[in-house]
């Protein structure tokens, strides 16, 4: 019996260290962002929209920071679309104008700097990797789904020049995204 629970008291102290170990890894990888508190895009911001800089993470550990449009006196549960712009842009050109056009004609939008650019965290900057791309939108939907103000059966992708084929492997992948 004291054999046993010798083992026991050893096994527990060794899963003990692996998952400090771990939980000190994940730590290491979660980056706080300083993100940019003024309008910083290079458009102006709508009258028609509210807009907040938010940041989610992603099952790989990296920070996304992003930019979160609502249309003004919006009711209820909205559509919603994420969307991220081509290899090197960020959240404040093109992908974040079409974010706010978007929410200005209703939906509730989310653009997004892909992991390894912009605000985002991740090292070496300013790396492409599919996989990491694709899972950066399977992390902003879920991020869109857990708002209150937004229709988690109607979730899309906004498709933005060579995101398009990450977006649609997104689709393929992602299993809220079935009905939309």
């Amino acid at each position: 019996m004291k054999k046993v629970l010798l083992a026991a008291a050893l096994l527990g102290g060794m899963l003990t260290g692996c998952t400090n170990k771990e939980q000190t890894k994940a730590e290491e990888n979660m980056t706080t962002l300083n993100l940019t508190q003024e309008w910083d895009k290079v458009f102006p911001l709508s009258e028609k929209v509210n807009h907040r800089k938010v940041t989610f993470e992603t099952q790989y550990g990296l920070t996304l920071a992003a930019d979160l449009y609502t249309p003004k006196d919006a009711a209820g549960k909205l559509a919603a679309i994420a969307v991220s712009g081509p290899f090197g842009a960020v959240k404040e050109q093109s992908s974040g104008l079409y974010a706010m056009k978007m929410a200005e004609r209703g939906f509730v939008t989310l653009a997004f700097d892909p992991s390894y650019t912009g605000e985002s965290s991740g090292e070496p900057r300013r790396t492409a990797s599919p996989d990491i791309n694709t899972e950066d939108f399977m992390a902003a939907v879920d991020f869109l789904s857990k708002q209150d103000n937004v229709d988690a059966e109607k979730i899309g992708i906004g498709r933005h020049c060579s995101e398009c084929c990450r977006s649609r492997h997104t689709y393929q992948s992602h299993r809220s995204l079935n009905n939309v």
